[in-house]
């Protein structure tokens, strides 16, 4: 069910837009180029690396960054272990001195047919064993996953290992409901940390600490930044986001929909939208019939600066996106991606919404019509929007990647 303005209680008033920057990819994925980047890493006389698992989309890489940062200011090493879709960039504390990159070839089995799950079976079997070679030679203190099947097998490769060359495993889960990746590791992982307070999915034994979700420090920055609301006549700034080249679905519904706006909203309008090059033409010309003033973006570079200026953020709700609106206090439109593995994403608004920091439309609901009716309710109710970002800066967990860095210390101590 749509949620509405008037369905906020009334005692009360959410990888991201952003992506990994093309020009940086990852090296092939061929066992000797493994071997040789291996090789050039085991050279440089590793100081208690930690071994960082993640997959390739920025919603798994964006937090292992993060954790990077903290343990390389440590005086530690960190190694990055993905796959062949990871776009790493030049700045990430994986090109560093004291990182690095190795890219194994495994492939999901959600979602798939019996053929293209045997053939997912056996490339995660083909990539444990090369991982678990890995592990013996770099020796990490300890493993990180931050989720994605790319995260399975050096994790999973521990299990391979004689106890005593065996380092501690901790899994990161995004999301309010446990992926399938951290399933299969959750049995033999020393910790799991989480991004929110209750997550689905979890073993009932397992030893569970909620660290929040790691972010990058121009994000964490925004802590401190308050919400302004709209005034009367002041412009309204709405932010749209939507995953890596932003969702078919707000690429094509969102510009449709504020063009049915009432022409004194649409003519306080200032929009920043993500969206696909092959589709800007398009929504430039609504938005341009329509007299709304808006900047279309492929990426969204400078989440920070634009997340500090937006009344409002209509996108989706992966881990990520709820983490960094929480943070910098901002209300949101979400909008869950409907084939997400285990609807994760829906659980992750519906937190959001329990405590007054946002609305959840789902997608099938998402004509021009009802998001039209609801944008103007919203953008119409300045207090509203400032509740709910109150509300969603108290749902904020700060200082998640310091916290989940010295988890990974602390178990090499234990």
């Amino acid at each position: 069910m749509t949620a509405t303005p008037s369905q906020v209680p009334a005692q009360s008033t959410a990888q991201p837009g952003s992506a990994p920057q093309a020009n940086a990819a990852v090296p092939p994925t061929a066992a000797s180029s493994i071997a040789t980047t291996l090789g050039a890493l085991l050279e440089r006389k590793l100081h208690k690396p930690v071994l960082l698992a993640a997959g390739g989309t920025g919603g798994h890489l964006f937090p292992a960054e993060a954790v990077a940062d903290h343990l390389q200011a440590q005086g530690h090493d960190t190694i990055l272990v993905t796959d062949q879709r990871a776009v790493v960039r030049p700045n990430s504390p994986f090109r560093r001195p004291k990182g690095g990159v190795l890219v194994l070839g495994s492939h999901g089995v959600a979602g798939k047919g019996v053929l293209g799950k045997v053939r997912g079976v056996t490339s995660l079997l083909k990539a444990t064993l090369q991982a678990r070679a890995i592990v013996r030679r770099l020796q990490p203190i300890c493993c990180v996953g931050f989720g994605g099947y790319p995260s399975v097998p050096p994790l999973l490769s521990t299990q391979l290992l004689p106890p005593f060359w065996r380092p501690p495993v901790i899994i990161h889960e995004a999301n309010a409901v446990l992926g399938k990746a951290n399933r299969m590791l959750a049995r033999f992982a020393q910790l799991g940390a989480t991004s929110f307070p209750e997550v689905a999915g979890l073993p009932v034994d397992a030893h569970v600490v909620e660290t929040g979700m790691p972010v990058r420090p121009a994000i964490e920055a925004l802590l401190d930044v308050p919400y302004v609301a709209p005034t009367p006549d002041g412009p309204l700034n709405l932010l749209v986001w939507g995953g890596s080249l932003g969702a078919k679905a707000l690429t094509e519904t969102v510009p449709l929909a504020l063009a049915k706006l009432p022409p004194a909203l649409r003519a306080r309008l200032r929009v920043v939208q993500q969206i696909a090059p092959d589709a800007q033409p398009k929504a430039r010309e609504v938005y341009a019939k329509a007299g709304i003033k808006a900047e279309l973006h492929p990426f969204i570079h400078d989440v920070p600066g634009q997340l500090r200026q937006a009344h409002l953020v209509v996108g989706r709700a992966g881990g990520s996106s709820v983490a960094e609106l929480a943070l910098a206090g901002r209300p949101s439109l979400m909008v869950p991606l409907p084939v997400a593995a285990s609807d994760e994403q829906t659980a992750n608004a519906k937190a959001m919404m329990a405590v007054g920091a946002g609305w959840m439309m789902p997608q099938r609901e998402m004509t021009p019509d009802h998001l039209a009716k609801t944008l103007e309710g919203l953008l119409s109710q300045p207090d509203t929007l400032a509740e709910a970002a109150r509300r969603a800066h108290s749902f904020a967990k700060p200082h998640a990647a310091r916290r989940l860095a010295d988890l990974a210390l602390a178990a090499e101590r234990s």
